[in-house]
């Protein structure tokens, strides 16, 4: 049904017939090559750090190298790092869908309090969410804890797109798979579920990203992952082939778990043309359900937010009026704001040619290209710096520790965020109105840009957004690559907590989540709107 669907406005799809396919021997083919050149460049800056990966790997020696990954320690890490995947992602696909579901499809008091509560999460950092839990129990440590504290800091990327998708889904579908006497649940499994897919894939595979690099939550409950193994590692040899060697097994799971979503995310077309149904969809009762209905949403939000901010307000109580010194706090704050804004702007501006790709031109070289915007997501902040201060001090001396490299640096950690949200909502933007735009004399740049970008402005807000969060609580490279002087809300509150001052660092982490907070209500916000309310 999606991929016949006749839903056209008739001056569109006439249009649209007029025009051949795009083939290579069309003259209204859109200019493939000139996009393909545009990712390709950021594929290749991509690959900077896996090239110095090899780099290390070669001047260590195969023998050697060798010995270093086929190692009981390295075994030992990645039995935990598939566990953790393999425990979290399937909880926060359960977790994220059914709120979703209670959301936007039920009856259920409150529907727009529990949506907008369980995005806000978001804007808590995970190592905010496990030091609060590590206050709260400090006996908390390994697989378990790392699994609970994952689930509730990241299951919001999910929910997002999963919600965002469920408000635009068409209801004339669900009314024809009912009448075909299918009951409610065999609607929602083989309906409603399959059109729920690229949402998922994509949410699923950001998770898996973060959950491959993540550094601060693991360290605090005490659990070790291959992110964890090579910051010690680093830290203890500043160029330890050991830690080379972890990253090129990282950087392998990545490359494992991308193809993994590739092959379920599949082909379909998820796009219509027109407007179809005008009426939205049917909230269904709840009824007796109603009570463990709102049960769901309100323990989410007691674990994602009351025991962060509980925390929180503990140690502002603590510290009282003389923590708050305005012109450390002030200057960290604007300074992570300046980063972030930049940072975000330029991730979703190179990830916008591969997104484009990954819709409109799917192919084997997409797909490489795909790979090498995804892979560099799952490194360590650590790995990538260490790499650019390698290239920067043996080739471009000027550039080292310069905001130009730490924006790099930033641009290549997020570009998975930006990736994501921009390949989701140029897959709403249907291609015949491209051919329809060119058809009325629009070059076919001018088409992209004025008819398929401009749908897409929503999903690129969204994008900037998703980056700048990212960027704004990022630590490990911010404190590598950043200039002398440079200091964040999140390298702030990472060294004071080092130090065992937990209260001093407490208005940095409150200043985090507030700042987090409006870009989090942006993104809820556009989502509400790309859906027309």
């Amino acid at each position: 049904m999606l991929q016949k669907n006749t839903y056209a406005a008739p001056a569109a799809q006439a249009a649209a017939m007029r025009l051949p396919p795009l083939t290579a021997a069309s003259g209204g083919r859109v200019p493939h090559a000139s996009v393909i050149a545009l990712a390709s460049v950021v594929a290749l800056l991509s690959l900077v750090p896996l090239g110095f990966i090899v780099w290390v790997t070669v001047d260590t020696g195969w023998s050697e190298a060798i010995a270093l990954i086929f190692r009981s320690r390295v075994g030992e890490l990645l039995t935990n790092t598939v566990l953790l995947e393999v425990c979290t992602i399937p909880l926060c696909i359960m977790l994220a869908v059914t709120l979703a579901w209670l959301t936007e499809r039920t009856n259920i008091p409150g529907a727009r309090i529990w949506s907008w509560l369980a995005v806000a999460p978001l804007a808590v950092p995970a190592f905010v969410h496990s030091y609060a839990w590590v206050s709260l129990l400090p006996g908390m440590r390994g697989l378990w804890s790392g699994v609970l504290v994952s689930v509730l800091a990241y299951y919001p990327f999910l929910y997002l797109p999963v919600a965002a998708q469920l408000r635009r889904l068409d209801p004339a579908i669900e009314d024809a798979a009912a009448s075909l006497g299918l009951g409610p649940w065999r609607v929602f499994f083989r309906a409603i579920l399959p059109q729920l897919r690229l949402a998922i894939c994509g949410g699923s595979l950001l998770i898996g990203l973060h959950l491959l690099a993540e550094y601060g939550l693991y360290v605090m409950i005490r659990f070790d992952t291959f992110s964890t193994a090579i910051v010690d590692q680093f830290q203890s040899a500043y160029n330890s082939p050991a830690a080379n060697m972890l990253g090129g097994v990282l950087v392998f799971c990545c490359l494992l778990l991308l193809g993994i979503e590739v092959l379920v995310r599949g082909n379909e077309r998820y796009a219509r043309v027109g407007s179809g149904a005008a009426r939205p969809a049917d909230r269904r009762r709840l009824g007796w359900l109603v009570i463990p209905a709102i049960a769901l949403p309100l323990a989410a939000a007691v674990l994602t937010l009351g025991v962060p901010f509980v925390t929180l307000a503990r140690w502002l109580y603590l510290g009282g009026a003389g923590i708050w010194r305005m012109d450390t706090v002030g200057s960290a704050l604007l300074q992570t704001i300046a980063l972030a804004v930049a940072g975000g702007l330029l991730a979703t501006i190179a990830a916008a040619p591969m997104a484009w790709l990954s819709v409109r031109a799917p192919s084997r070289l997409q797909r490489i290209l795909e790979a090498c915007h995804y892979y560099v997501g799952s490194l360590p902040g650590v790995v990538v710096a260490l790499a650019l201060v390698s290239i920067t001090v043996r080739l471009v001396l000027p550039l080292y520790q310069t905001f130009a490299t730490l924006l790099l640096a930033y641009v290549l950690l997020f570009l998975p965020r930006a990736l994501v949200g921009l390949r989701s909502s140029i897959a709403q933007a249907p291609v015949e109105l491209e051919r329809a735009a060119m058809a009325l004399g629009r070059t076919p740049s001018q088409a992209v840009r004025q008819i398929t970008m401009r749908l897409a402005a929503p999903g690129f807000a969204a994008s900037v957004a998703l980056a700048a969060l990212g960027i704004t609580n990022e630590l490990t490279a911010t404190l590598m690559l950043s200039p002398n002087g440079t200091e964040t809300l999140a390298t702030k509150f990472w060294s004071l907590t080092s130090e065992i001052d937990y209260v001093s660092a407490a208005p940095y982490a409150f200043m985090m989540v507030v700042l987090s907070l409006p870009l989090t209500l942006l993104l809820y916000a556009q989502s509400k709107r790309t859906a027309g309310q």
